[in-house]
């Protein structure tokens, strides 16, 4: 081989290694996009603006038919045949250019425009030779119809419209595939001069290039008469459509500059936010400003429509807040979960009976919501009754970091404390959760009994069927009873209210649906009388009659655990001296289970302090001699119990009223302070002491030597009943 051509081989070589490597992998890096979302069908939700102030959406993989074809047939008739330049184009475009004096046309393929489009660069001579050094190479690496999906993803549309997608919906409010002919026709030449020509701006130019291109449509035999005659009569788009705007909270949570679909069915979105906004704005005349509302489908586990806020355009600080999103306090939400654990556990079954009676735990002294006392419920209906102090009873027994321990694996990720820092109250709103962990929680719930996957701790389904019986007694908003109206939807859910009244919660499954509703204000200021059955109650059974009902109710489990014969009066697993049981499926764990120990002789006794209260509510109740038991107990306080007896202004100490209780109502109880005698009491045993601060034990006698003592500590005084 001759020097000459070696070196001219040299050359084609190295001038073929730099064409290879003259076009960047990504010819739009860096470019910004805007946030796009979706629901689970593709329907646009909502988007929110690039970071460079354009709409420019997420480059779009494929082109619709009909802007496909206008494009082409406007910009580039030679489009799917040349490798990136047309020769023929660029030759007439230098004549008319010639001829006319100054430049009206450039020639520029849709490839050389994506390459323009991606460098940014002026527009001389010199760079459209670049350009179409540089079309060639994008044709070599991308199919036509990819380079078309360039095009379309970046082409300026006027103002701060950039790509057919974000255009589609700016103009005519609605996705580029659903456009008309002359709809794609007008975004086809809007790009041409988009600074000159918009819907906003030179309209007289801007129908005449569309219908100029609809003509040659039609004359290319793309569209029929009749198509041509009915777009021509379309007008043009006025001012840009405003966006959607559903879900607002949850579009602004997805990841930024790119597009997300969703588990949101958009149908019931628009139902689901009229619905959340109507309640909204009549619970904002009682002081009530935020709503929010979550439901999840259980075969997907997805989140199919989700209010952060409801009403947002009733103007309010805390409008935009997601609350669904933000921790709240709990209040009584979490009960089921205990339940269910006990259950599986084997520390309670169904209907143990719980004690409800006074107790002060280091000095925390729960209350019913009606500020009464029972004595003794069976743990399912203090569920379906929303009672505190059986469930801190339970908790007791349970372990708060137990229970801790579970509501962290159910998904509740903001209890991020101690089970020492909540203590007692965690099962009482003493921690926070957010709505959507806790429906998903309860969803979770749902999933495991299904089979479906689930990473709910809760794996015994015979626990779980129990918990959804006792959370589907739970008495209904509407009043309405419905065991005696076949036409009422079935729901198991559960409320809760949090602690002056800030947070009000209804979360509800079927076996299709988990929804969960949060009523409140988002500055975290309460309102005297709110309480999650009156006020969130009523909005999850609205929301749960949009949905499609359950074909059918859980089915009871009939195997997987364990037939034992329980005690129908106490709940508890039957002994040697019940006289009557029950054989009923329990979890496996439920033989470790305490024994009744209510029945002596044959007849069922509670323990005093039990039976005061209890004998109230039960008159069948009958009080019988007390055997070898104590006949006498102390209703306050617990042993243990820590006392604050706070100063009066003027310096006195009011003290705390100890309460005993004797199956004998003629008794005399004789009390003592530390050994020391204070006195006796008749029928009514209560006595007023004021212990200065540190351990004490107060002790009752009775008139045959019955005796019964209770340890206790009082805390540092202080002024004004602060502590």
């Amino acid at each position: 081989m001759s020097r000459r051509k070696a070196i001219l081989l040299i050359l084609l070589e190295v001038l073929f290694a730099g064409w290879l490597c003259c076009l960047p992998r990504d010819l739009f890096k860096g470019t910004p996009y805007a946030t796009v979302v979706t629901d689970r069908g593709g329907e646009l939700l909502g988007a929110r603006i690039a970071a460079d102030g354009q709409w420019r959406f997420p480059p779009c993989d494929t082109v619709p038919e009909r802007y496909a074809t206008a494009l082409i047939q406007f910009e580039d008739r030679h489009f799917r045949w040349h490798p990136g330049v047309d020769p023929l184009a660029l030759v007439r475009a230098l004549w008319s250019n010639l001829r006319q004096g100054h430049v009206v046309s450039g020639g520029s393929t849709i490839t050389m425009q994506v390459v323009r489009m991606s460098r940014g660069k002026e527009r001389t001579l010199w760079q459209k030779g670049a350009e179409a050094v540089l079309a060639t190479r994008l044709e070599a690496r991308l199919s036509k119809d990819e380079i078309l999906a360039l095009y379309a993803s970046h082409a300026p549309f006027g103002g701060n419209v950039v790509g057919l997608d974000a255009a589609a919906w700016r103009y005519f409010g609605r996705p580029a595939d659903e456009l008309s002919w002359a709809e794609s026709a007008t975004l086809a030449v809007l790009p041409n001069a988009p600074s000159s020509i918009h819907p906003g701006k030179g309209r007289d130019r801007l129908l005449e290039k569309r219908n100029r291109l609809l003509e040659r449509l039609h004359k290319k035999g793309i569209i029929d008469t009749s198509t041509l005659e009915g777009a021509l009569e379309e007008p043009l788009p006025d001012a840009p459509y405003p966006l959607p705007n559903l879900a607002r909270q949850y579009v602004a949570a997805q990841p930024p500059g790119v597009e997300t679909r969703t588990g949101i069915d958009i149908d019931l979105q628009r139902q689901v936010e009229d619905a959340t906004s109507r309640w909204s704005d009549e619970l904002v005349l009682g002081g009530i400003a935020d709503l929010a509302a979550v439901i999840l489908d259980i075969r997907t586990g997805e989140t199919i429509a989700y209010v952060g806020n409801a009403s947002p355009q009733r103007t309010r600080p805390g409008s935009e807040v997601d609350i669904a999103a933000a921790p709240r306090s709990t209040g009584s939400i979490l009960k089921p979960f205990l339940y269910c654990a006990a259950l599986q556990d084997g520390t309670i079954l169904p209907r143990t009976l719980l004690k409800d009676t006074p107790v002060n735990l280091n000095g925390f002294a729960p209350q019913n919501f009606d500020l009464q006392f029972h004595g003794a419920v069976p743990a399912a209906e203090a569920l379906a009754r929303s009672l505190n102090v059986p469930a801190v009873h339970l908790l007791r027994a349970y372990g708060s970091p137990r229970l801790l321990e579970i509501l962290r694996e159910a998904g509740l990720s903001t209890l991020d404390r101690s089970a020492s820092d909540y203590g007692l109250s965690l099962i009482l709103g003493g921690g926070e959760g957010t709505l959507s962990d806790i429906t998903g929680a309860y969803a979770g719930m749902v999933r495991r009994y299904e089979g479906l996957p689930s990473d709910s701790p809760f794996k015994d389904r015979i626990a779980l069927w129990y918990t959804f019986e006792a959370l589907k007694e739970v008495n209904r908003p509407d009043e309405i009873d419905w065991k005696l109206i076949r036409s009422v939807r079935k729901a198991a859910w559960k409320t809760g209210t949090s602690y002056g009244y800030r947070d009000a919660w209804a979360v509800g499954v079927t076996p299709d649906y988990a929804i969960g509703v949060w009523c409140g204000n988002a500055d975290g200021h309460g309102v005297a009388g709110m309480t999650g059955a009156k006020t969130a109650g009523p909005v999850l059974f609205d929301l749960l009659n949009l949905l499609p009902p359950s074909a059918d109710w859980f089915e009871e489990p009939l195997e997987g655990g364990v037939y034992l014969d329980v005690c129908p009066a106490s709940g508890m697993l039957r002994s040697p001296d019940c006289p009557d049981s029950e054989r009923i499926l329990l979890p496996e764990r439920a033989a470790d289970s305490d024994i009744c120990p209510y029945h002596k002789g044959g007849s069922f006794q509670l323990p005093p302090a039990m039976e005061w209260y209890y004998k109230t509510y039960h008159p069948e109740y009958r009080v019988r001699p007390s055997g070898n038991d104590a006949p006498l107990d102390f209703l306050y306080p617990e042993s243990g119990s820590i006392l604050t007896l706070p100063r009066q202004l003027d310096g006195t100490v009011p003290g705390a009223v100890f309460q005993a209780v004797h199956r004998d109502p003629a008794a005399v109880l004789y009390w003592h302070l530390d050994q020391e005698y204070l006195g006796e009491t008749h029928l009514i045993h209560q006595m007023r002491l004021s212990p200065p601060p540190g351990k004490h034990t107060v002790t009752v006698v009775d008139g045959d030597g019955n005796t019964v003592s209770v340890g206790f500590t009082v805390a540092a005084t202080s002024p004004s009943g602060d502590s």
